[in-house]
């Protein structure tokens, strides 16, 4: 193995030390980095879109007790959970359940089909018709930034700042739609690998049927529920384990740096906690 690169990754990536994870201290520090960045922006609250997925969950429960820690000393801030499903969500009862446990102060829902079709066929129209196999994958991508515009529009119109759901593992294989669910204002779950972030799902209470649901961006209408796993080709066990230092097989290997190489372009962050209240 590479371990040098690997060292660089991991470093570039804030990835949290495997030996001094304490999933209730991480908890704390990341409620606080979104108590802290709301108090000194003077931002109304935080919005993010919920799908059932673990990241989201465990990111909303965060923005959830973040807003109603700066009301309790005295501000004014609230957390919007949006539903953004496309005409209509294939795992509608995981969204539905993750609403529950977040319990959010706001909950809105938007269908983002109607403009994603629009958007698309425009975009069809406008070119010589041709048959292209990617074409459901584009569209997917056309969804994602659907639901990002979504999110910024109801934060614009609020006062507020948009949440990101980005976390190591991720981050690492380049697995996030550019200025799509890769674009935020603040990523309070950046440096964890997907192992750590269901590990503070639990100590949250998070649902388990959530915490350890099968991973799925679910974005192209000809392959719907496709697990992450599947799409990459190696299995988030062995990316967190890469990424917590440990030794891989040469091919997976392979193909984590590979990823991490063909998505460079996608990793311009925004605000993490370790860049805002530096390394614990």
């Amino acid at each position: 193995m590479d371990t040098q690169l690997q060292s660089e990754i991991i470093a570039a990536l804030e990835v949290i030390d495997p030996e001094t994870f304490d999933a209730a201290a991480q908890a704390e520090r990341r409620i606080e980095f979104l108590t802290r960045y709301l108090q000194e922006t003077g931002a109304r609250g935080l919005v993010l879109g919920i799908s059932g997925g673990v990241d989201s969950t465990v990111a909303g429960r965060l923005c959830q007790l973040a807003c109603e820690r700066v009301r309790e000393a005295g501000g004014d801030a609230q957390f919007v959970a949006v539903r953004l499903p496309y005409r209509v969500q294939k795992d509608e009862e995981d969204a539905a359940a993750a609403v529950e446990f977040i319990a959010p102060d706001v909950l809105e829902t938007i269908d983002i089909g109607p403009a994603t079709d629009g958007m698309w066929d425009q975009v069809l129209a406008s070119r010589t018709p041709v048959t292209d196999a990617k074409d459901d994958y584009h569209k997917g991508n056309v969804k994602a930034r659907m639901r990002m515009t979504a999110q910024y529009a109801i934060a614009g119109a609020r006062g507020m700042l948009v949440v990101g759901t980005d976390q190591a593992a991720e981050a690492v294989v380049g697995f996030y739609t550019k200025f799509g669910d890769g674009a935020a204002d603040v990523t309070p779950m950046f440096g964890l690998p997907k192992r750590r972030v269901r590990e503070i799902g639990v100590h949250l209470g998070t649902p388990e049927s959530l915490v350890n649901k099968v991973p799925t961006a679910d974005l192209e209408s000809d392959k719907p529920l496709l697990p992450d796993e599947e799409a990459l080709g190696v299995r988030y066990d062995v990316v967190d384990d890469y990424l917590e230092g440990k030794e891989v097989a040469e091919q997976d290997e392979a193909t984590i740096v590979g990823w991490y190489r063909r998505t460079a372009h996608k990793r311009a962050l925004p605000v993490t906690p370790d860049g805002y209240l530096g390394r614990p």
